[in-house]
């Protein structure tokens, strides 16, 4: 049974699933304007993803035909993936930030085997052993590339302003921009006396960026042409302080459920990457690869117990953080011919 939760003032949320993935779901959140009903995110496409949307809108009495806008928070497959076919079912406009519209038309723009093509040279400069990439390079000469999600996702129509409002009719939606999940996610903070007045500056619609007890991954900005060095981890810092001043009197978020007291959810994020800072300038007492940086970090299940994809996204965190070291003059790039090593300064 598709479960939907009434937020009170016309807001909603349809847990719409993931295919095989631990999350489970994604909360898809249906917003009442006088247009006509909008959602923030969509959900994975997926033939049951999509039923589950449908039939959590059909028991709101809402058709999907009559969906008049699509606000997507960032570009992942589990937020904007059925973007597409609601547009197509119901002519709704679709809205982003620009910075993550730039990686949607990029990988649609993209040949199929430049993505695993970049991910082999990347974790090969991470330190990453033979036995790991070999498969990668073997799915990049099968051509079964085109199995990966997200390479046809939709391109949005309208672009998200960070600190301007939505063109929402009967709303007041504005634009947070929160770097650091993806280069250009977005809370949305629904600026309205909460349904069931409790104190607080209205509503927050805080995508991935914050969660009630799960920490979001915070890897690398993919861009296999751009050699600028980012600092995602240091953006996502940065918008938590941002969003923690917003005092909203409620977190919409898109997994798990609503809470509220967003400030001590920030306090409690800032701590945690503060201890993993400070615990992987232990581990920097010796030069280390992002891989073997990765191997030692604490993870929610022991190294050799980590799925291969995972490892890819736990290497990618381990590089955000030490970015973040490097930035902040903790840790230092050794040069070498080899792979990337750093070390504690």
């Amino acid at each position: 049974m598709t479960q939907v939760t009434d937020h009170g003032g016309g807001v909603w949320s349809i847990e719409v699933p993931i295919p095989d993935n631990p999350l489970g779901h994604t909360l898809v959140h249906l917003l009442d304007t006088d247009r006509g009903p909008v959602l923030i995110d969509t959900g994975w496409d997926d033939p049951t993803s999509w039923d589950t949307l449908t039939a959590g809108l059909s028991s709101l009495g809402v058709s999907v035909t009559a969906i008049h806008g699509i606000v997507i928070t960032h570009h992942h497959p589990d937020h904007h993936g059925l973007s597409g076919q609601v547009r197509d079912a119901s002519g709704a406009w679709i809205a982003m930030h620009a910075a993550d519209s730039t990686v949607v038309r990029r990988t649609r723009d993209a040949e199929p085997g430049l993505w695993l093509e970049y991910l082999t040279d990347k974790l090969t400069r991470a330190g990453a052993p033979y036995e790991h990439i070999e498969p990668l390079r073997a799915a990049r000469a099968s051509g079964r590339t085109r199995t990966l999600p997200g390479l046809r996702a939709a391109l949005p129509d309208r672009e998200i302003v960070p600190g301007e409002l939505l063109d929402l009719a009967g709303r007041r939606l504005r634009a947070i921009w929160t770097p650091g999940h993806t280069p250009g996610h977005v809370c949305l903070h629904l600026e309205e006396t909460h349904p069931a007045n409790r104190p607080g500056n209205g509503r927050l619609f805080s995508g991935d960026h914050l969660l009630p007890e799960i920490t979001p991954h915070i890897g690398l900005y993919e861009d296999p042409d751009d050699t600028t060095v980012t600092d995602p981890l240091g953006d996502y810092l940065d918008s938590l302080e941002r969003v923690g001043r917003l005092d909203p009197a409620e977190v919409l978020p898109a997994h798990q459920y609503a809470f509220p007291d967003a400030a001590s959810r920030v306090r409690e994020l800032l701590a945690h990457h503060a201890e993993r800072l400070t615990g992987l300038l232990a581990l920097l007492a010796e030069p280390l690869t992002p891989w073997q940086v990765a191997e030692r970090m604490e993870w929610n299940r022991p190294w050799e117990q980590i799925p291969y994809g995972s490892r890819n996204i736990a290497v990618s965190e381990a590089e955000a953080h030490l970015r973040r070291l490097v930035k902040l003059g903790r840790a230092e790039v050794l040069s070498g011919s080899g792979p990337t090593t750093y070390l504690a300064v």
